[in-house]
């Protein structure tokens, strides 16, 4: 009923807008661009806020956010996911121009997701561009059959000059206020990983939280494991661990800025998904000096040399994965401290916000205001 109540609500509001702008009276945000962003404070919102600042920067009024794109007429809209866009798509003015980030799905992902993809790739017609970060991402979008002119490279960022590495005792003091042993190896996770926005009881399975448990299960026979968690429903992890005796702690984080003291608090960080877009995590623990160990996933493969800027393992390869882990966990300082540089060079000359929103501008943007004025 509150789904149906919040469609009849949707609707109206969509025709209210049309009829204003039937009758020449336009009440869109002044921006060109508006960037549809989760009210969540999660992945999405904050990828959104980073282009539109970056590109605000230099061109003022530009771009903005907005979690209500049935009120824009005669603009660019960027749908930053395939799902929002699909949520909104019966309720936006047919006189915008349409970008949507499609950063991860494939149909052997659940029922569910293969519905989706095929009530995307339907309405791909009304799309403009198609914003991806990866280039496994990429082709599988040309196999779907997707125009490829249409399908837009443009990796997920990070913010480097706020994903530093820890100085003189930041490492130390990260540890004490989190309550990590000396002793031990603290390995993060910082992602949603449970179906639902609840407790999380139900693993989310392309997220790969049963892998990164038999993961730490094997790693605590060789070595003293503490795990880190952020983000919400993490509720199968949490069990997991208190069930085999893994000390861990978890912490849904309000301001997600506040996630710096814990990365500077980990020795490893994890990527054990069977799916993903970026994930964030990945360069934000190769800008705080965190070595990575992740799947082939995602932007990974486009960020990481294997052994060399991070570990790369074949998704659902649990002894690989350790391996890794170990492997470097046994490496010699020198040549850590080494890699480590190496590979926040990889992020900052790259990866960096500033270059990202510079590219959603004069690739994807820009073309479109262009070609709305020839």
């Amino acid at each position: 009923m509150r789904k149906k109540i919040k469609e009849i609500l949707r609707n109206g509001l969509c025709r209210y807008y049309r009829l204003l702008s039937i009758f020449g009276f336009n009440y869109s945000a002044k921006p060109p661009v508006n960037f549809v962003v989760e009210k969540a404070n999660w992945a999405i919102r904050w990828v959104g806020m980073y282009i539109c600042d970056n590109i605000s920067k230099k061109h003022s009024d530009f771009a903005r956010i907005t979690t209500n794109p049935a009120s824009v007429i005669n603009r660019i809209i960027h749908f930053g996911s395939q799902y929002q866009w699909l949520l909104w798509e019966p309720y936006i003015a047919t006189d915008n121009k349409i970008v949507v980030s499609f950063f991860h799905g494939k149909p052997d992902d659940g029922i569910l997701v293969k519905e989706h993809i095929e009530k995307f790739l339907l309405s791909t017609p009304k799309i403009s561009k198609i914003v991806t970060g990866a280039e496994l991402i990429r082709n599988r979008l040309i196999k779907w059959g997707v125009e490829p002119n249409k399908i837009i490279k443009i990796p997920i960022g990070c913010d480097t000059n706020f994903f530093v590495p820890p100085v003189n005792n930041q490492k130390q003091n990260a540890r004490i206020k989190l309550g990590i042993p000396n002793n031990s190896i603290c390995i993060g996770s910082y992602q949603k990983d449970g179906v639902g926005w609840g407790d999380g009881m139900e693993p989310k399975l392309i997220k790969g939280p049963d892998i990164f448990i038999s993961t730490v299960k094997e790693l605590s026979k060789h070595i003293k494991i503490f795990v880190l968690l952020t983000g919400p429903s993490r509720g199968y992890v949490k069990s997991e661990l208190k069930k085999n005796n893994i000390p861990y702690f978890h912490s849904y984080l309000t301001d997600y800025r506040e996630i710096l003291k814990f990365y500077h608090a980990l020795d490893f960080y994890l990527v054990t998904s069977r799916e993903e877009g970026g994930p964030m995590a990945l360069m934000e623990s190769m800008a705080t000096h965190v070595p990575v160990v992740s799947t082939r996933v995602g932007q990974a493969e486009d960020l990481i040399k294997n052994k060399e800027t991070g570990g790369l393992v074949n998704v659902d390869d649990i002894d690989a994965i350790c391996e890794r882990t170990l492997y470097y966990l046994n490496l010699d300082e020198d040549i850590k401290k080494s890699q480590l540089i190496k590979a926040r060079e990889k992020v900052v000359n790259e990866f960096d916000w500033k270059f990202i929103a510079n590219e959603h501008y004069s690739k994807v943007y820009l073309p479109l205001i262009k070609e709305e004025k020839k």
